[in-house]
């Protein structure tokens, strides 16, 4: 995995967290909203759509370096829009980029001709 490839995937990790976050507090909000005089969806809609807009770019470019196939793609892209589904997005890159430094590492070492 080149330095390009493995930012790309750090950059989605980091920001897949916080966007899962944005979410579920935007759900929390417009309870709050319709239940009681407490309005906080319009800034808390505004955070979550920056941060899924910038899930959304660091999804793309993710893809197009890692060449993820159209299953892993869409599977990672699907998370985005579960309210959760950010927190098990990076873990599932978290488990991905260390994978690729182990094999890198590897490679580097002779163990292995892959």
């Amino acid at each position: 995995m080149d330095i390009k490839t493995a930012t790309a995937i750090r950059r989605l990790r980091l920001v897949s967290a916080p966007e899962a976050v944005s979410f579920l507090l935007l759900l929390v909000c417009s309870v709050l909203k319709r239940t009681t005089d407490f309005n906080a969806v319009p800034v808390m809609g505004m955070v979550h759509g920056v941060l899924f807009i910038l899930y959304v770019l660091f999804w793309a470019d993710a893809w197009n370096r890692t060449k993820w196939g159209a299953k892993t793609a869409a599977f990672y892209f699907v998370l985005s829009v579960l309210p959760t589904g950010g927190f098990f997005a990076e873990r599932k890159l978290k488990r991905e980029a260390e994978n690729a430094v182990i094999a890198s590492r590897a490679r580097n070492e002779g163990i292995v001709n892959a």
